[in-house]
């Protein structure tokens, strides 16, 4: 199946693999509640057996420096796209609303990006992680 768009989660390139996960984790989670739609139906195995469902559309995991999840931000949204983040100071939250409180402390030049996500066409959403590599 051919999709129109794309979804990208930029991870800062400096963090523990827990903390690359745990921010993956929780931008996809804002990329799905964000977007209708993006779940798919139950699994289930030969013996009757039932799974949750899943995303329907790849994502695609991207990694850059500090200075290069700023420029993603930047060209998002001088392009009007909505983005799921993850900042650092949310690492020493423990739930959601403590994680908007830490995320309302700042402006958008005073925050610590370590983690972006978008989902919008492919070429807006190439155009936005120009510089980001394939996360490996």
């Amino acid at each position: 199946m051919e999709f129109d768009t794309k979804i990208a989660i930029v991870v800062r390139d400096d963090l523990a693999v827990w903390q690359k996960l745990n921010v993956t984790a929780f931008l996809t989670g804002g990329i799905v509640g964000s977007n209708e739609g993006l779940i798919g139906e139950a699994y289930e195995d030969a013996e009757g057996g039932l799974y949750s469902p899943l995303l329907i559309q790849p994502v695609i995991v991207l990694s850059t420096d500090a200075a290069g999840l700023r420029k993603v931000y930047n060209r998002a949204t001088e392009r009007g796209v909505r983005l799921s983040l993850y900042i650092e100071e949310m690492f020493r939250t423990g739930h959601d609303a403590a994680n908007r409180a830490a995320v309302k402390q700042f402006g958008p030049e005073e925050m610590t990006f370590v983690g972006l996500a978008l989902r919008e066409d492919k070429k807006t959403v190439d155009k936005i992680t120009r510089g980001a590599k394939l996360h490996g």
